[in-house]
């Protein structure tokens, strides 16, 4: 039994009813356009995203049945408010009727366990009851929205930038033919392309513990950071490649022309002075070799190998270059030494003339017997620096005997 309400009272219900009705349309619509609403009714969906939406669907078709026959059931009670006379008798309990009673009829069974054996294909909510049904498909529909919308701007934008990242290196890497980078390309662009297709038909199924899981762009991040970084790697070593083997060409033949120059030092050396046999030099041929397998390398676009091989070359040539330059200083100083041997005895010779002992016929014995070795051709440097040191002792003592007469 329905208690009529006073003509205030259904005047009142009937404002309060028509304005709830209104934010409840507002709400829907606005949920209709949303972006995760549209997002999940626009794709081809698949696994728990399709589950979900699948049931969500069904209940926002409900919804709007009963929204249609709700909002049908206020704004009749709404009219008949307006048409109170001063009397308006029958009308108040027609719009109690509406306002309280189970007023809202929809062309739906309720389920059998809810059924009563007279039940037709009809069933009869009240408003409140009506609203309540929708109150909880919204809130339900909205969640998934929203969810839905949440994962789609936490991994949309990071997978157009890998996108725009392996493209980019695709163009770095066009011509290196390096089998790892073409391998690592081929991971990343699967990697992204799964996840793309996932956030596309399936994004629910990267929500976990209330949050999105972030840990598959994550490593597609990584996978890209390492594949980019690779490409700008080996294009750098592909442009400079041509820099650096002109650079390293004229190295060795900076190398060879150091090895001219120690070799026909040893020689000058070798001819004047009788000492152990020279340093050897570096075998240069090696070098030639290189250059030409780092142009074989260069060819193929066997960038890291290239680079390799590149710093070891530039070492080496580095390396022989000053060999044969300390080979050519080595047999230089004995040639200056022999001279400064030369120019001492010379020196002392003028001492012992200064001391008044030019006939001394020891000292003119020492000196003779340094200047034959020092001149000899080739010459013994250690008994020539032994002769010379005699003949410096000889009239070094010649000097001390005339200071103590």
């Amino acid at each position: 039994m329905i208690t009529s309400l006073t003509r205030e009272q259904a005047a009142a219900a009937a404002a309060a009813a028509v304005t709830e009705r209104d934010n409840i349309q507002a709400n829907l619509l606005e949920l209709d356009g949303s972006f995760g609403k549209r997002l999940l009714a626009g794709a081809k969906l698949a696994g728990v995203t399709l589950q979900r939406w699948s049931t969500i669907e069904t209940e926002l078709a409900t919804l709007w049945e009963t929204f249609t026959a709700y909002s049908a059931v206020v704004d009749q009670a709404s009219e008949i408010v307006a048409s109170f006379g001063r009397s308006p008798g029958a009308k108040i309990d027609e719009v109690s009727a509406l306002l309280r009673g189970p007023s809202v009829r929809l062309a739906r069974t309720a389920p059998l366990g809810q059924r009563q054996l007279t039940s037709g294909s009809t069933t009869q909510l009240t408003l409140s009851a009506a609203v309540s049904e929708m109150k909880r498909v919204y809130a339900d529909a909205s969640a998934l929205f929203a969810t839905a919308e949440t994962i789609w701007n936490e991994i949309a934008d990071g997978l157009q930038q890998a996108g725009t990242s392996l493209d980019d290196a695709k163009l770095i890497s066009a011509g290196l033919a390096d089998d790892a980078l073409t391998g690592a390309l081929t991971a990343a662009e699967t990697s992204l392309s799964q996840l793309r297709q996932t956030l596309n038909t399936d994004p629910i199924a990267l929500w976990q513990r209330g949050q999105t899981d972030t840990a598959r762009l994550g490593r597609l991040r990584e996978q890209v950071t390492a594949v980019t970084s690779r490409a700008a790697e080996l294009a750098r070593l592909r442009d400079g490649a041509d820099r650096r083997i002109a650079g390293l060409t004229v190295a060795i033949s900076a190398a060879k022309a150091a090895w001219q120059d120690a070799a026909a030092a040893q020689e000058r050396a070798a001819a004047r002075i009788a000492s152990a046999a020279p340093a050897p030099l570096p075998d240069l041929g090696r070098l030639t070799g290189a250059l030409t397998a780092l142009s074989d390398l260069q060819a193929a676009g066997r960038w890291s190998r290239l680079a390799v091989e590149l710093d070891t070359v530039e070492k080496d040539t580095a390396a022989a270059t000053q060999r044969c330059r300390e080979a050519e200083r080595a047999a230089a100083a004995q040639l200056d030494r022999r001279a400064e041997l030369r120019g001492l005895l010379d020196a002392y010779k003028a001492k012992a003339a200064r001391l008044g002992a030019a006939e001394n016929a020891e000292l003119e014995t020492a000196y003779a017997h340094a200047r034959d070795v020092l001149w000899a051709a080739p010459c013994d440097l250690a008994a020539a620096a032994a002769a010379v040191t005699g003949y410096q002792q000889a009239v070094l003592a010649l000097g001390v005997q005339g200071r103590r007469t």
